[in-house]
């Protein structure tokens, strides 16, 4: 392993370090002296293995899912998981939280990260979950061979856009993404999601609500932009080269007041658009759709996320 000190983390069982991003500069408002980094978190194994996976969250989100290391350390695999420069363990005083305006900015962190990996194992698998499953495809496509598979779990492949969205326009948030990037965008966030998820609102999962927040932190042009510049790879073919498993709901629920099925459905994402765009990932791309999975499958009822567990267990054995 690369010369790092780790040091303990906010999970139990788990280790931390900085990763260090010399090349990333401050988005204009930022201050200078708030050191841009990303965290690289470990599940504290005491049997090492060879293989190993790297999870990349999605947004307004940092790495709090143990069980999920856990389920990986069963099927033979050190885990890691990395918060992304801005969001969760990473967020730093004044900074914007989440900004990017490329999402290839990520290539410092995902590069570094995946090098310590590669350094003491000998397959590494890279999983994302929403605008990280975009994310990681995005970056697995630029950098053939670097990982041995794509676990993605309801990965942001497509724009389910709101009223503002569609109105504007992908021409229209392409230009001010690059000429008022930073400006916030008036989303309205109903807090669904959260209410079906966190322990104090009626939901499973005691998670901190300073780094995982609702309503979320504010959603920027620029990042946007970005995101769109990530579809629009997508819809071309990314030809991903190594096998990909894609995971998601059987349905999504939106609606304006709260409704019960909320738990048993994505609330995020359209998951018709997530299934339509998984063939243009790659050339040997497996897809799986949960019944009663909640956006992110892992924090689903404990039947489906065991289902959740089983496909990715199966698909391991199959292709990794």
């Amino acid at each position: 392993m690369s010369d790092v000190t780790w040091h303990s983390d906010l999970l139990e069982g788990y280790e931390c370090h900085d990763v260090v991003l010399p090349d990333a500069a401050p988005a204009p408002g930022e201050p200078a002296d708030a050191d841009l980094v990303a965290t690289l978190v470990r599940r504290v194994n005491e049997q090492p293995s060879r293989r190993a996976v790297l999870y990349v969250h999605g947004w307004n989100d940092y790495f709090f899912q143990s069980h999920l290391g856990d389920h990986w350390a069963e099927q033979g695999f050190d885990f890691y998981a990395v918060d992304l420069r801005r969001y969760g363990r990473s967020l730093r005083r004044g900074q914007l939280a989440g900004f990017v305006q490329d999402l290839g900015e990520y290539a410092a962190e995902l590069d570094a990260c995946v090098a310590e990996l590669r350094s003491d194992h000998d397959q590494v698998l890279l999983m994302g979950h929403s605008t990280g499953g975009l994310i990681a495809s995005v970056w697995a496509a630029d950098h053939p061979g670097a990982v041995d598979g794509l676990v993605l779990n309801s990965p942001w492949l497509d724009l389910q856009a709101t009223t503002m969205v569609r109105t504007l326009g992908t021409p229209v948030i392409d230009t001010l993404g690059s000429l008022i990037a930073t400006t916030a965008l008036p989303l309205a966030d109903n807090g669904f999601y959260a209410r079906a998820l966190h322990a104090s609102l009626e939901g499973e999962w005691d998670y901190d609500l300073d780094l995982k927040s609702s309503p979320s932190a504010p959603v920027r042009v620029g990042w946007l932009r970005a995101v769109l510049q990530g579809h629009q790879r997508v819809a071309q073919g990314l030809g991903i080269e190594v096998p990909v498993l894609v995971m998601c709901s059987d349905r999504t629920v939106f609606k304006r007041r709260w409704d019960e099925r909320m738990r048993q459905a994505d609330t995020v994402l359209d998951v018709a658009q997530i299934a339509a765009r998984t063939p243009r990932l790659g050339s040997c791309v497996t897809l799986v759709r949960i019944a009663g999975g909640m956006h992110d499958l892992v924090l689903s009822a404990p039947p489906v996320r065991e289902r959740v567990f089983a496909e990715m267990a199966r698909w391991a054995r199959g292709y990794a």
